[in-house]
């Protein structure tokens, strides 16, 4: 069969991810901190950029003022060229008066719903600029710790209180705030917290998260199957080992001189400090991002922190001075490029603090009852609820609760922590949060005699009694993540009891 060439014209549509598109979304996925790193990293690139310390109206007026007629008309010439060059439609295209001025939405209350975010913030466009180098690789405590939470198979209301007591553990690997205080503060049962603190310290480095030195040794020593009712002894009497007063844990130990001696040794080989391994100097503390507070009429108002958007301008009175100038092709097209850059990353910092306050605005609405009443009430939540919500892409919404935090009534949050799975109702009612159901089947298990345990496929007879729509392998996955046994295993340990 002969092979021969010829020209075909089609005409199709594809989605092309523009440069523009590509900085909106990368910096919307940037944390507080990552993205202060990129704008330092654009402010050294963009000679048309300047840094706003403080507020940002007296630098833009004074820049206005140096302006002159002339340079007026270089400068409008000159943007033209530029506009001329970017790949967007002109509706895209920010202008002096647009994006910003829009009104916020509807649902974000608080000071932010007023503030000029486009005079608040610029980024960078530089594809070669690579943010993740500029990390840290060293690992922290903390870091370490939330890895090992993500596979500890808690429920979501857990995690909540999982993450708080990490929050509170200092660099040597301790937990100084009181469990009272930690379960008053997310509404939360101090045995609850207590369950949760146990499951915590089981978490690698054997003894982290010991709120004294006692308990600290006393989960290694547990760890090596060493803790005895002797070495039990002699750890409620570490003064007398800070004394060596060999005569006097003989006593209070019960064992002779030689067994004394080696559980010196033993202690010796322990580490009082488990974190101690871990990096600190590199430790930078969390900024929340979005600030929620309780109105006196009960509703609850979400606002930026403007501390953590990096505010920039552009210097417009400069670059007409030096758009008016004679200048070589490369040097247009640089100051071009550099225009460009600016007025898109004015209009991409302007969408990210929109897009990071509507979707926390709704976050609070749909879980307000869990800053009402506590970690108990959390509703089940997924990233479709909140984009259908605010009319956005799921993918959106993911990017903007990933390394996003909420400073609330309740503590610090990470936004992605809000979100939990649902369990249906039967006949099409109301969902069921998957915690509830978590500790509806923890109750009723605690509450099972005896001589009357109750098998997977009874808890799911109970549950469907209660409008809850569940499969017997679920029950099964709750009840493990529960740490609590199959009932073959509870019913002989209650006939051994």
């Amino acid at each position: 069969m002969a092979m021969k060439h010829s020209l075909d014209m089609r005409q199709g549509q594809s989605l092309v991810m523009t440069p523009q598109l590509q900085q909106a979304i990368k910096l919307l996925q940037l944390s507080n901190q990552e993205l202060a790193e990129f704008v330092e990293a654009e402010l050294e690139r963009n000679p048309l950029l300047v840094k706003v310390e403080g507020d940002a109206t007296p630098v833009a007026e004074a820049v206005e003022a140096q302006r002159t007629d002339a340079r007026e008309q270089g400068e409008a010439a000159t943007q033209s060229e530029a506009r001329d060059q970017l790949d967007a439609p002109g509706e895209d295209v920010y202008e002096p008066g647009t994006g910003s001025d829009a009104a916020m939405p509807a649902n974000a209350s608080g000071p932010s719903a007023t503030t000029d975010w486009s005079s608040a913030g610029s980024g960078q466009s530089s594809e070669d600029f690579d943010y993740t180098a500029n990390l840290s690789s060293d690992v922290t405590l903390a870091e370490h710790l939330h890895m090992q939470l993500n596979f500890a198979g808690l429920s979501s209301a857990d995690r909540l209180i999982a993450a708080r007591l990490i929050d509170e553990t200092d660099e040597t690997g301790y937990l100084r705030t009181p469990l009272e205080d930690i379960a008053k503060s997310l509404g939360a049962d101090i045995a609850n917290v207590e369950a949760v603190l146990g499951v915590c310290q089981g978490f690698d480095p054997t003894g982290v998260m010991a709120r004294s030195i006692p308990e600290c040794l006393a989960l290694q020593l547990r760890d090596r199957g060493r803790l005895d009712p002797a070495m039990q002894a002699m750890l409620d009497n570490l003064g007398l080992v800070a004394k060596h007063d060999i005569k006097t844990l003989m006593d209070v130990c019960g064992v002779d001189k030689a067994d004394i001696q080696d559980m010196l040794l033993e202690l010796r080989q322990l580490s009082p400090k488990p974190g101690a391994g871990f990096s600190s100097d590199t430790t930078v503390a969390v900024a929340p991002d979005v600030y929620v507070r309780e109105l006196p009429n009960g509703m609850y108002a979400v606002e930026l922190n403007s501390e953590t958007l990096p505010r920039v301008l552009m210097d417009k009175a400069y670059y007409a001075e030096v758009t008016a100038l004679p200048m070589r092709d490369k040097e247009k097209e640089f100051i071009s490029e550099c225009a460009a850059s600016a007025t898109w990353l004015i209009k991409s910092l302007d969408q990210r603090a929109r897009t990071i306050l509507k979707v926390a605005s709704e976050i609070v609405r749909q879980q307000d009852g869990f800053f009402a009443h506590g970690v108990a009430h959390l509703r089940p939540l997924n990233l479709k609820q909140v984009a259908d919500a605010i009319e956005m892409h799921e993918s959106t919404v993911s990017r903007v609760t990933t390394n996003k935090y909420m400073a609330t009534p309740r503590g610090l949050f990470e936004l992605k922590y809000f979100f939990s799975a649902s369990i249906p109702a039967t006949g099409g009612g109301e969902a069921h949060s998957a915690e509830a159901v978590r500790h509806r089947i923890k109750q009723l298990i605690e509450d099972e005699q005896p001589d009357d345990v109750l098998s997977d496929d009874q808890i799911v007879e109970i549950l469907t009694g209660f409008g809850i729509d569940i499969a017997r392998r679920t029950v099964a996955k709750y009840r493990e993540s529960l740490h609590i046994p199959s009932s073959v295993q509870r019913r002989r340990m209650g006939k051994a009891g």
